[in-house]
C-alpha cells in the first residue's frame, strides 16, 4: 500500500461516521500553529509578517491539545512558525499521538537534527556504539554530538520517537540552488538533507512538502522527487504558490518585487502541475488522484477549507489558512458564523477576488476525498490510489545533481561574497596581504553543514 494500512483505515472511518451522521462540515486535518516565530524568511511566506506584533507569543501546551479535540481530525499537522522553537514541542507530539491523532511536524530541517540526537540519547545504551561510530563516520553527526549522547537523557522531557503515527514533514522547494534561495539563506539544503538521512537512518517516516512558483523549473521539481525518493522518503506533498494577502504585502514591501513575477495564476499552476499524475504513478505523492487531476487542468473542485481548519495563538482562523477574515474562540462557532458560500472558486467564478487564483491543497485537496465535486468512479479512483504499491525508490535519484548551489561555488550570495572578499583583500594590501574579513565570514559553511558537505550524492538510507 502506498500508506500505512491503519493510516489509511483512520481517515477513512472518521470521513465514513460523518457521512452516516450526515454531518455537513467537519475537519480532516488541523493546521496547529502553536506560535509563529521563525528562524527563516522565506520568500513567498506572509505567515511571520502577518503576525509581526504578536512573534513572541506562544499557544499554551494545554490549549492546542485542547484544539485538537475539539475539532476531533484524525490528522493534525503542527506548523507555525518554526515548530520545533516551540519549547513544549515534545510533549505536543507525545499529547496528540495519546489522543491517537496522526501527526505531521512541518520543519525547515534546521534544528531537526538537534532533536534527534536527543532520540538517540534517551535511547542509548552500549550496544549502539556502532551505530554512533557510523553515524559519526557519515558526518551525520559530530563528535561532539556522539560523546554528548553517550551521557544519555539528562532533560525530563519527553522526546520525540519513531512511530507508524508520526511523519517529519520537511519543507524543501527544489534542489539545492532554489531552496536556498527560497529560505533566503545557502545551507539550508544540504542541512535538510542531513536531517533527513539520519531520521531515515533511525526508523522515522519523512515526508517532503514543495510549493511551486512561477520561476520553477518543472524538470527541478521532477528530479528532485527523483533524489529524495531514492533517499528513502516515504512521501512528498506539493502544492502550488498563491498569492494571499499576507505574502504579496511582505513581497512588495520587504523584497521590493512584483507578486505577479513571483505566483501562480490559475492557468499558470495547470502548466506547472501538466505531469502530475505521471508523477503520482512514480513517486508516492501524498493527496487523492481526484486533486491532482484538478491540478492538471482535468476537472474542478469546490473549496472546503472547512475541512482544514488553522488553529494559532488568536483562535480559530477564518475562513482558511491563507486568508484571514476573522479568528474565532471556538470550531464549532466558525463554522456557524462563517458564510463559506462566499470563497472559492465555482464554475471558474471566484466569489471573493482573492480567491482566484487559488488551487492550493489546504482548500482542495480534502475536496478530492470527501466527494464534494463528485464524478462517477472518484471514491473507487482514490481507494486504488491507496491500494497499489507504494513506488519504489528511484535508483536514477543517485545521478541528479542535487548539490546544484553553494556547495560547488554557485549560491546565490556566492557573487557578492566574492566581490567583498577581492574588495577586502584590496584593502589588505596594507596589512601584509591578510584580508581583514574573519575566517568565520569566509566560507559559506558552518559546523552543520560542514557535516554534509564530503559529497555531492550522499549514499542511500539503510
Amino acid at each position: 500500500m502506498r500508506f500505512p494500512l491503519p493510516l489509511t483505515l483512520k481517515i477513512a472511518g472518521h470521513i465514513l461516521k460523518h457521512k452516516l451522521k450526515r454531518t455537513p462540515r467537519f475537519a480532516m486535518v488541523l493546521q496547529l500553529e502553536p506560535l509563529h516565530t521563525c528562524n527563516l524568511t522565506c520568500t513567498g511566506c506572509g505567515r511571520i509578517r502577518e503576525y509581526s506584533t504578536s512573534l513572541k507569543d506562544m499557544v499554551p501546551l494545554e490549549r492546542c491539545l485542547a484544539a485538537a479535540a475539539e475539532c476531533d481530525a484524525p490528522m493534525v499537522s503542527i506548523c507555525g512558525g518554526e515548530p520545533l522553537i516551540y519549547p513544549h514541542i515534545e510533549e505536543l507530539v507525545e499529547g496528540l499521538l495519546r489522543q491517537g491523532r496522526i501527526v505531521y511536524l512541518c520543519t525547515n530541517g534546521v534544528f531537526m537534527r538537534r532533536k534527534l540526537c536527543d532520540y538517540l540519547a534517551a535511547t542509548y545504551s552500549p550496544e549502539r556504539e556502532p551505530l554512533l561510530e557510523q553515524l559519526v563516520a557519515e558526518e551525520l553527526i559530530s563528535p561532539a554530538q556522539r560523546d554528548t549522547i553517550r551521557k544519555g537523557k539528562t532533560d525530563p522531557r519527553p522526546v520525540i520517537r519513531p512511530t507508524r503515527w508520526f511523519y517529519w514533514n520537511v519543507h524543501i522547494d527544489g534542489l539545492e540552488y532554489t531552496h536556498d534561495l527560497i529560505v533566503e539563506r545557502e545551507g539550508v539544503f544540504r542541512e535538510c538533507v542531513a536531517a533527513i538521512r539520519l531520521a531515515k537512518r533511525l526508523g522515522f517516516q519523512v515526508a517532503t512538502n514543495t510549493t511551486v512558483y512561477r520561476e520553477t523549473d518543472v524538470q527541478e521539481i521532477e528530479d528532485m522527487f527523483k533524489f529524495f525518493s531514492w533517499l528513502g522518503v516515504d512521501g512528498h506533498t506539493i502544492s502550488p504558490g498563491y498569492d494571499y494577502d499576507a505574502a504579496k504585502k511582505d513581497m512588495i514591501r520587504r523584497l521590493g518585487k512584483n507578486p505577479a513575477e513571483f505566483f501562480l495564476t490559475r492557468d499558470a499552476t495547470r502548466q506547472k502541475f501538466a505531469r502530475i499524475l505521471d508523477w503520482g504513478r512514480r513517486f508516492n505523492l501524498l493527496g487523492t488522484p481526484v486533486y491532482q487531476e484538478f491540478l492538471a487542468g482535468l476537472r474542478e473542485l469546490t473549496c472546503t477549507a472547512w475541512a482544514i481548519p488553522t488553529y494559532n495563538i488568536k483562535g480559530w482562523k477564518a475562513p482558511c489558512y491563507l486568508i484571514t477574515d476573522a479568528h474565532y474562540p471556538t470550531y464549532a462557532e466558525m463554522l456557524e458564523k462563517v458564510d463559506w458560500e462566499k470563497y472559492g472558486v465555482v464554475n471558474g467564478v471566484a466569489r471573493d477576488p482573492r480567491c482566484e487564483n487559488c488551487m492550493v491543497h489546504c482548500g482542495y485537496d480534502p475536496s478530492g476525498a470527501l466527494g464534494t465535486s463528485y464524478q462517477p468512479g472518484d471514491h473507487w479512483k482514490n481507494l486504488l490510489y491507496n491500494l497499489r504499491p507504494r513506488p519504489k525508490p528511484c535508483p536514477e535519484g543517485a545521478h541528479v545533481q542535487a548539490f546544484n548551489g553553494v556547495s560547488i561555488g554557485r549560491g546565490h550570495l556566492s557573487a557578492a561574497r566574492k566581490a567583498a572578499a577581492a574588495a577586502a583583500a584590496i584593502r589588505g594590501n596594507g596589512n601584509n596581504g591578510h584580508s581583514p574579513v574573519p575566517a568565520a565570514r569566509a566560507g559559506s559553511t558552518t559546523p552543520a553543514s560542514r557535516a554534509i558537505s564530503a559529497s555531492d550524492r550522499p549514499g542511500p538510507s539503510t
